[in-house]
């Protein structure tokens, strides 16, 4: 038998007397090198420490609440003879993240070579937050596994992995910046390629895993949303001290983020949430008086459902235009009746290219030719606001209602494309955006965004500017109306069309000249061709 070694906490830089908040082994299990052995949290971050030994773990000497330093000992581990433990008959726990695949740690694919996952194309967006890590050494991985997720003040995206294999070594943490191109992790590849197998389950250790500490996360609560929460090391400990469950707690920080202040609020409200106050408020919210917090429980049952991300972002951005771009709606209807008969005549040829034609389509192909004939629609003010920035591309983006909230891609060179390309990429980009699959590049650059409720009904509505854009149009549901021609009243298509603007760019005489205009397109498709 080996001798049994002391594995000790490392060089952990400045840190001394840190937080041990997790312990991920128990006596019996069998680890491999570098396989993560508990998690530290100081107030500025959180780490593993990592396994200097592969063998089987005889002895657990920190429990969850302990503070260790430099030399402090973790475990006693006997070492492994041959590459097998003797203790082999009590595999180590996994904790999979990626997936589900459950390959133990360390285990690559015969064959296979080191590669490092760069971050890829993320479009115009630089020093993006990490928000996610959401693999560690050993994670076994298939192709389009998520690695990552950054967070934008536009979108939050999920980094996929290129390749199949076994993660070696993660290069990022949270709270990091990334471009295109940074080093994510450096990842064991197979040698076809291909996911490595899947192995059996492991069974879990007889040993039981350390009791958290007194003011640790209770047992009822989900550790996987509460690792999720956006919050620093340093508001999760404050969390954990207090017995807060963390994901009840809504965020007033930047991005949604929860802050001490947050906990400590809804500690004092009794678990419930608490007002934001003006020094927590969200940015642009300074000198306004908040809502009054109310108890809503004491007049019946409640439930607190946390804000999907997106709705999140979205809120943030939105309120954001609010408060900076004074806006007005124009409102007129369009005759759009020899358009649908059109339209329903291209049906037969649509099925052959494998596309479904809507009325959506014309009218963003429309909408495209407006901004041509109309510059200052198709332009951006600047930062200062002392010049408009005139756009030479034609991009225009359609909200698409999810599940998990509101979002835009982006249809680009809509001046270059006929209704049959713009159908594809408008059915391509709304899959896309029901599967979560859009990456920040699909949701930039547009000029002009639709928002269309014509498929659920309304009469009316005030569509907000999607800022930097200078106007958006907001379309309801289309309706038979009689409408005089000077002898008689005949049935017509009209279908409600609402042109917000931002009426330091656009005056009121220029909106009401580019909507007609608009609408005269719908109602004459031949001018399109002009």
């Amino acid at each position: 038998m080996s001798d049994v070694k002391e594995v000790k906490v490392p060089d952990i830089g400045d840190f001394a007397e840190v937080d041990v908040i997790e312990v991920l082994v128990a006596p019996g299990d069998l680890i491999a090198l570098d396989d993560p052995l508990l998690t530290l949290e100081s107030d500025k971050a959180s780490m593993e420490v990592p396994a200097s030994e592969a063998g089987v773990v005889k002895a657990v000497k920190v429990a969850v609440g302990d503070k260790v330093s430099e030399g402090s000992v973790i475990v006693l581990i006997e070492p492994t003879t041959g590459g097998e433990a003797a203790g082999a008959e009590h595999p180590k726990p996994q904790v999979h993240r990626a997936g589900d695949s459950s390959a133990a740690p360390g285990e690559a694919a015969a064959g296979g070579a080191l590669e490092d996952v760069t971050v890829p194309d993320i479009g115009d967006f630089d020093a993006v937050d990490v928000i996610e890590v959401l693999v560690a050494p050993g994670d076994t991985l298939a192709v389009d596994d998520a690695l990552i997720t950054l967070e934008s003040d536009k979108a939050s995206m999920e980094v996929p992995s290129p390749k199949a294999g076994t993660v070696a070594e993660v290069k990022i943490a949270v709270g990091d910046k990334v471009s295109e191109g940074s080093v994510i992790l450096t990842l064991m590849t197979a040698g076809d390629g291909a996911a490595p197998a899947k192995a059996a389950a492991p069974a879990p250790s007889a040993a039981p895993v350390a009791a958290p500490a007194a003011g640790a996360v209770s047992a009822g609560v989900d550790h996987g949303a509460f690792k999720r929460v956006h919050a620093s090391p340093s508001v999760r400990r404050t969390a954990r001290e207090m017995g807060v469950d963390l994901t009840q707690v809504p965020g007033s920080g930047a991005k949604g983020r929860v802050t001490k202040d947050d906990v400590k609020a809804f500690q004092a409200a009794g678990g419930k949430p608490a007002a934001r106050t003006a020094a927590a408020a969200p940015a642009g919210m300074t000198g306004i008086e908040p809502i009054p917090a109310q108890d809503f429980s004491k007049f019946g049952e409640i439930e607190v459902e946390p804000l999907s991300r997106i709705k999140k972002i979205s809120g943030a951005h939105l309120h954001r235009c609010w408060l900076n771009v004074p806006m007005v709606t124009f409102d007129e209807e369009a005759d759009i009746t020899e358009m649908e008969a059109f339209r329903q005549a291209l049906k037969p040829e649509a099925e052959k290219r494998g596309v479904r034609v809507t009325g959506l389509a014309f009218i963003t192909k429309a909408l495209g030719a407006a901004l041509q004939a109309f510059p200052t629609f198709n332009a951006s003010l600047s930062p200062d606001g002392a010049s408009l920035i005139l756009k030479k591309y034609v991009n225009i983006g359609i909200a698409v209602d999810t599940p998990n909230g509101l979002v835009v891609p982006v249809i680009r060179d809509i001046d270059k494309k006929g209704v049959y390309e713009i159908s594809a990429d408008m059915a391509a980009l709304s899959k896309k955006a029901k599967d979560g699959k859009l990456t920040p590049t699909d949701m930039s650059g547009g000029c002009m965004t639709i928002s269309s409720l014509g498929g659920i009904g309304g009469v009316g509505f005030t569509p907000l500017v999607n800022a930097p854009e200078v106007a958006i149009l907001g379309l309801t549901r289309s309706a038979m109306k009689p409408v005089w021609n000077g002898k008689e009243f005949i049935p017509r298509l009209l279908q409600p069309v609402h042109v917000t603007f931002d009426h330091r760019v656009v005056d009121g005489a220029e909106a009401a000249r580019f909507t007609t205009y608009f609408c005269a397109l719908l109602g004459d498709l031949k001018r399109l061709v002009l």
